[in-house]
């Protein structure tokens, strides 16, 4: 098994992951998770968010996002949606 590699996107390396201090709290089993709400969509996702539930806030209201492996090394903001589709005739 390889270990858990951060990838940097639009970020050099010497300057290393966008880290925002954000109050993260262990998740004890059998517990419900509380999400936690956020504006900073520039953070970088990190190997210890996996499993936490974010809100995450998209210039209008707060996108549930709970955090997979898939997402490590990939920003917030990225998986909170700021753009409506445009459907021809909407009101």
């Amino acid at each position: 098994m390889q270990p858990t590699r951060i990838l940097l996107k639009g970020r050099s390396v010497w300057k290393g992951p966008h880290i925002v201090p954000l109050p993260i709290v262990k998740v004890v089993p059998g517990q419900k998770i509380v999400p936690i709400r956020t504006q900073a969509r520039s953070a970088t996702i990190l190997p210890n968010f996996v499993g936490l539930k974010f809100q995450v806030h998209n210039g209008k209201t707060y996108h549930d996002i709970t955090i997979t492996e898939e997402m490590v090394g990939h920003k917030l903001g990225e998986f909170a949606v700021t753009r409506k589709p445009f459907i021809w005739g909407r009101k």
